[in-house]
């Protein structure tokens, strides 16, 4: 074979510290997550989740590690948040499971609806089940 082909379809999770119910508009951040995501060439499938924490279904590119487009991505947006709740922060660390293609509707669904799914289940159950 003479190039290289990848599909690194990931859903990476990552909460505010101490899981505090710091992100006062979450649409907002999402939409800054994928400007962020989309200049390091990252494809963001799908953005969502609530006042503590944040889901995101991204494609990869080959040219970039996992644990590098999660620090970029949360580097910048903490900064932004920064301007106008002086004391937000990310939790050290995230979560991120690979995704199958055939699996991507159903994921994308799921985090596009966590405001509903968290009325039945808690983060902390949610990341334990993933």
């Amino acid at each position: 074979m003479s190039q290289s082909y990848s599909h690194n379809l990931v859903h990476c999770i990552f909460a505010t510290k101490d899981r505090r119910d710091s992100i006062r508009n979450p649409e907002e951040l999402w939409r800054y997550l994928v400007v962020v995501a989309y200049a390091k060439k990252i494809h963001v499938v799908a953005a969502g989740g609530t006042a503590n924490h944040v889901h995101l279904l991204v494609l990869l590119p080959q040219t970039i590690a996992l644990a590098t487009a999660l620090q970029e991505i949360k580097a910048n947006s903490s900064r932004w948040m920064r301007e106008t709740s002086r004391l937000f922060q990310w939790q050290r660390g995230y979560g991120a499971f690979s995704v199958s293609e055939s699996r991507r509707e159903m994921v994308a669904h799921y985090i596009a609806h966590q405001a509903e799914h968290h009325r039945k289940r808690s983060f902390e159950e949610e990341y334990l089940e993933l």
